[in-house]
């Protein structure tokens, strides 16, 4: 059957993906999945180490520890559906299927409009991205979404600009503070941390604003998808490995841990000798 029969006859949407039509569609699949497992072991690595060290047992930690856990669901929403579809020629996913990645989507990010998936049923069901971002579900509505869309711009703008407020006036008292230091080497090592923790502030809201706040002009399905991958896939693999990993406390609870694992091994190891 071909592409067309599948859309009319199916009540499936197609996602075109990442690349339209990848040159090199293993070699892609390599690298998402590369950094998929990266970020989910990163993360997961991170949630256990502050559940099982009680130095970590402290309210930023636990902030620290809400991150991993919304960024390992984060990218197990997106990108096996993505892996899959890299895999497969039938590259489509259910009306339920795309709702409820709307629906885990939004929610993550504090919005409430995944209903606005239901607009696209009635007309072409093949959606020109990787997943289902409501940017790219809403070109297919079949009835005036302008109302919606001006609602999810105002909300997309308060969300972006009360957290960005916020982080902006935190960097800037801290830059002040580490300016004021005396140490050069001290100064140095923060200001190589506070210019990791900028770069994934960036990355992650200036493809946010780029995606939300734009106007249409500005957009085109090749870069719309490009940007989107940034807040997906990277940001999620980023943020364990440049905000917990590389903190000494951190750092110190995951040697410990391995020195129990490599303990334990080593125990097994004589047992069996001392057996046979």
């Amino acid at each position: 059957m071909g592409m067309e029969g599948l859309l009319q006859n199916s009540t499936n949407f197609v996602l075109t993906g990442l690349i339209t039509h990848p040159a090199f569609p293993g070699l892609l699949f390599a690298i998402v999945f590369s950094i998929f497992v990266v970020a989910i072991t990163a993360n997961v690595v991170m949630i256990l180490l502050i559940h099982m060290d009680a130095r970590l047992h402290t309210p930023m930690y636990f902030l620290l520890s809400q991150l991993s856990i919304m960024d390992t669901i984060y990218i197990c929403i997106t990108v096996p559906k993505m892996l899959q579809d890299l895999l497969s020629k039938d590259k489509t996913i259910s009306f339920l299927g795309c709702a409820v990645q709307i629906f885990l989507y939004l929610t993550l990010i504090g919005g409430e409009f995944f209903l606005l998936g239901l607009m696209a049923y009635d007309r072409s069901r093949e959606i020109n991205h990787f997943f289902c971002e409501i940017p790219a579900v809403l070109k297919l509505s079949c009835i005036d979404t302008s109302l919606y869309e001006t609602l999810m711009y105002a909300c997309c703008v308060l969300m972006l600009l009360i957290p960005l407020s916020i982080i902006s006036v935190s960097y800037t008292h801290i830059l002040l503070t580490v300016h004021r230091m005396n140490a050069a080497e001290g100064q140095r090592k923060a200001f190589a941390t506070c210019s990791s923790h900028i770069m994934v502030v960036s990355v992650f809201y200036g493809a946010a604003f780029y995606t939300n706040v734009l106007p249409h002009s500005y957009h085109t399905p090749e870069k719309d998808k490009v940007v989107s991958a940034f807040y997906t896939i990277l940001t999620p693999m980023l943020n364990p490995l440049i905000y917990s990993l590389r903190n000494k406390d951190v750092a110190a609870a995951l040697r410990k841990v391995l020195g129990r694992c490599g303990s334990s091994q080593s125990i097994r190891v004589v047992t069996v000798i001392r057996k046979n």
